[in-house]
């Protein structure tokens, strides 16, 4: 599935300007958007605040908890079109034209590229809204992943450009239907999203930018499981548990890291032994009927990490198969390497399998015919997790301009949340003038 089998490594045109959406395509699109909450078993409530009388086009910027969110943004905005900043897997999975006619606009995760900026310049010249999703993943364990830090900036300049007010798409249930690390099995339950109205253009142009950004990290900032509580709702369904383990992989009882197992609706630390049970309210109970919320163990595990890097800095190695995606055909197996991690950056070393049409920009080739591609910290605020993309297992994707790279390992110190942990708070050190960790 998703092969490139000719190893084309040509990078993907992000230059190529977005295309309108045809005619015909939206009501297949608006309609699949709608089979798709039927499927699922939704009970979706999209409420529209502040928007009367407000004409698009609009910046929306999104949460991003869980694939629904896919179908929610043009249900949102129906009955108009929109374009949509999507990541490269779109292209390779639904076909360049076809994903390029829904209205998407190419972009690697968290690498910065000028051609966005200009793509989304043309979608707004065209009169037409664009939709962000900032924190660029589906949410790890139903809380906030880290926003960039220019999305005040960007709501200014796109105001000043093109009169465009800021709109928040926030979506509440996305997660909990189909959390990250089971997203085979879809839970069934409610889904709610609002479209509101954030700043007019006119309020944008008026606002400081720092406020601007403060105001998008407050509205972006969730805890599923609270909401969950807060309004009673039940997620029903089989393997409540399964998966867990991946964004819960330090023990909340003993601290042991890695040693957490999932299976059903059950969460066990082969360590101590200690299980816990996963309901479909949302609770985690240990055996005594403690209950636990999974945002606090996934934040506890979150401060360790980031104490552990302070305590002892970071220098780790991991076998790893890749694979990388560097176009809309498809992926290309580039065989088995080594990734490196210590305080700089990222260091991925390979022999190449095949002989490649393209050979990436940020390919630097060793006297002994392997190949190293770094990937300094101080650039990428954060990297992509994969709990078990395609079935191929736990996986950190890193990216440049050329390519992305699917990193997938074996190891058993390889856990790509406690990776996301570390490299978040390295690119935050290099924000700090004359601090390492």
């Amino acid at each position: 599935m998703l092969e490139n089998k000719k190893n084309d490594m040509t990078p993907f045109d992000m230059m190529a300007s977005p295309k309108l959406t045809p005619f015909f395509l939206l009501p297949l699109m608006w309609g699949g958007s709608r089979l798709m909450t039927a499927i699922s078993n939704s009970r979706l409530r999209i409420k529209k605040t502040g928007l009367k009388g407000i004409r698009p086009p609009y910046l929306v910027i999104s949460m991003h908890q869980g694939f629904s969110d896919y179908y929610i943004a043009p249900l949102a905005l129906f009955p108009r079109r929109a374009f949509y900043v999507s990541d490269m897997e779109g292209f390779a999975g639904f076909g360049k034209a076809l994903y390029r006619a829904l209205g998407c606009i190419g972009k690697r995760r968290f690498v910065s590229d000028y051609t966005v900026i200009k793509n989304i310049s043309h979608a707004f010249s065209k009169k037409k809204s664009v939709v962000i999703f900032p924190e660029s993943r589906h949410s790890n364990i139903g809380t906030t992943s880290l926003i960039p830090d220019n999305m005040g900036k960007l709501a200014k300049h796109y105001a000043k450009k093109f009169n465009t007010p800021l709109v928040m798409l926030l979506i509440h249930g996305s997660y909990l239907k189909n959390p990250f690390w089971d997203e085979e099995h879809t839970r069934k339950g409610k889904l709610e999203a609002e479209l509101k109205l954030v700043y007019t253009a006119e309020e944008l142009l008026e606002s400081d930018e720092n406020d601007v950004q403060k105001k998008i990290e407050g509205l972006l900032s969730y805890d599923e499981y609270a909401w969950q509580e807060e309004n009673s709702l039940s997620y029903t369904g089989k393997n409540l548990a399964q998966g867990m383990h991946l964004p819960l992989y330090r023990c909340f009882s003993c601290g042991t890291k890695y040693r957490m197992t999932s299976s059903g609706n059950k969460l066990t630390c082969s360590s101590c032994g200690i299980e816990f049970t996963l309901t479909p309210q949302g609770k985690l109970f240990d055996i005594d009927g403690h209950a636990i919320s999974p945002v606090e163990w996934y934040n506890s595990e979150k401060e360790e990490a980031i104490r552990d890097l302070h305590k002892q800095g970071v220098n780790r190695k991991f076998k790893v198969r890749i694979e990388s995606l560097p176009n809309e055909y498809g992926f290309v197996k580039m065989g088995s390497g080594t990734l490196y991690l210590n305080e700089k950056t990222f260091e991925l070393n390979f022999h190449p399998s095949e002989k490649y049409n393209y050979t990436p920009k940020d390919w630097q080739f060793n006297q002994d015919g392997s190949v190293t591609v770094s990937f300094p910290h101080k650039i990428r605020e954060s990297v992509q997790t994969e709990y078990n993309y395609r079935g191929h297992g736990p996986a950190i994707v890193l990216s440049h301009r050329d390519a992305t790279y699917y990193l997938y390992s074996d190891d058993k110190d390889f856990n790509p949340t406690e990776i996301q942990f570390i490299a978040e708070e390295l690119y935050a050190k290099t924000r700090i003038p004359n601090q390492s960790p």
